[in-house]
C-alpha cells in the first residue's frame, strides 16, 4: 500500500498461499425485516433489525472460503466500529484479510436492505472506504500466488481494471460480476476471462431483454462475443452460460421455496470460483453454484451468520 495513512489489517491466515484473490467491497449490514418496502414518501413499520457481514466482495470471499478454498481478500474498511465488526467476518470465515487496509478518518461501507413478505428486497449503500481501495495493496508476489482473481463493480472501475491486467500478465482467471452494471470506461473487459450477470445487468450490457431462460442463453451467447465465457443468472428461471470454448449450458432452477434472496448472486460467484480454482470444469461449477445459490435463498435470514 502506498498512502501512509493506511494500515494493514492482520490475520491468522495469512501465510497460506490463496488459491483465489477477492478485490472489493465490504459493507456492514443492516437488515430490516417489513411486510413490505415502502414507497415513496411511505414509512411502513418493519418487524426486526439486525446487522450482518456484507458487501459482495466480502460475500464472495466468505462464499469462496467456505467451499474449502483458501481465499484472500483485498478490501478497505475505516476505523470505526463497522470496519472491526467486517474484519471480524472475514476472521470468522477464515478468509485471509493481510489485504485489507484500514483507514483513520473514514467511514466503512454499509447498507440498509429491507426485506418484504415475497422474499425481495430493496438496499441503499455508502461506498465510505471502499472507493479508496487502491490495486497494489496486494503485491504481484502474492497475487501470483493464486489461480483465479474476482471482482465487482462496488469499487472504482480503475482499480479493477489495474488489478486485472497484472492478473492477466500472472496467468490468473478473472471473473468480473458486473454489479452493479455501469457502462465501461477503461479496458476493464480486455482483461476479463469470466463475466457473471444478472438478468437485468446482462441487459444493461446489451444482452437483450432476459426474462426466461432461453433469453438468458441468447444473452450470455450474444456477451460472450466480448468477454469469452458469460454466465447470466435468471433467478426463478434459472441460470445459462455461453462460451467459444464452451457448449453451452442452461440449468433451469432447482424446485426450492424462496424465503430470501439476499446474498444469492455472491453465494454463486464464491461458489462458482472456488470450484474453478480446484481445476472443475466450467458446467461443473456452474451446477454446483446454482445449488449453492438455492440452499442459499430457502434459508431464512435470520439463520445465516450474523456479526
Amino acid at each position: 500500500m502506498t498512502a501512509n495513512n493506511k494500515t494493514a489489517s492482520s490475520t491468522a491466515g495469512q501465510g497460506t498461499q490463496p488459491e483465489i484473490v477477492v478485490v472489493g467491497s465490504l459493507h456492514y449490514d443492516i437488515t430490516v425485516d417489513a411486510p413490505d418496502r415502502p414507497r415513496k414518501g411511505e414509512t411502513v413499520t418493519g418487524r426486526r433489525w439486525a446487522p450482518k457481514f456484507g458487501g459482495k466482495g466480502g460475500n464472495q470471499a466468505a462464499a469462496a472460503q467456505g467451499q474449502g478454498v483458501a481465499t484472500a481478500m483485498v478490501g478497505a474498511v475505516g476505523d470505526d466500529d463497522f470496519g472491526r465488526g467486517l474484519l471480524a467476518g472475514l476472521d470468522r470465515a477464515g478468509v485471509d484479510r493481510a489485504g485489507v487496509a484500514i483507514l483513520p478518518g473514514t467511514g466503512s461501507g454499509m447498507s440498509v436492505a429491507i426485506f418484504d413478505d415475497g422474499g425481495d428486497y430493496g438496499a441503499v449503500i455508502v461506498s465510505g472506504a471502499n472507493l479508496a481501495i487502491e490495486a497494489d495493496q496486494i503485491p504481484d508476489a502474492r497475487l501470483g500466488q493464486a489461480r483465479v482473481l474476482i471482482l465487482q463493480n462496488e469499487i472504482p472501475e480503475a482499480v479493477n481494471a489495474a488489478v486485472a491486467r497484472r492478473a492477466r500478465q500472472l496467468g490468473l482467471t478473472t471473473i468480473l460480476n458486473a454489479a452493479p452494471a455501469r457502462p465501461f470506461a477503461t479496458d476493464l473487459p480486455d482483461h476479463v476471462d469470466i463475466l457473471v450477470v444478472n438478468a437485468i445487468e446482462a441487459e444493461m450490457l446489451g444482452g437483450g431483454s432476459v426474462e426466461s431462460l432461453a433469453q438468458a442463453a441468447t444473452a450470455a451467447h450474444a456477451l460472450s462475443a466480448r468477454f469469452g465465457l458469460v454466465v447470466v443468472t435468471a433467478g426463478g428461471d434459472g441460470v445459462a452460460m455461453a462460451g467459444a470454448a464452451t457448449a453451452p449450458v442452461a440449468l433451469p432452477a432447482l424446485p426450492i421455496t424462496v424465503v430470501s434472496t439476499h446474498g444469492a448472486g455472491d453465494m454463486f460467484v464464491g461458489t462458482f470460483a472456488a470450484h474453478l480454482a480446484r481445476g472443475d470444469a466450467p458446467e461443473t461449477a456452474l451446477r454446483a453454484a446454482n445449488a449453492a445459490a438455492a440452499r442459499l435463498v430457502s434459508t431464512p435470514e435470520h439463520e445465516r451468520a450474523a456479526l
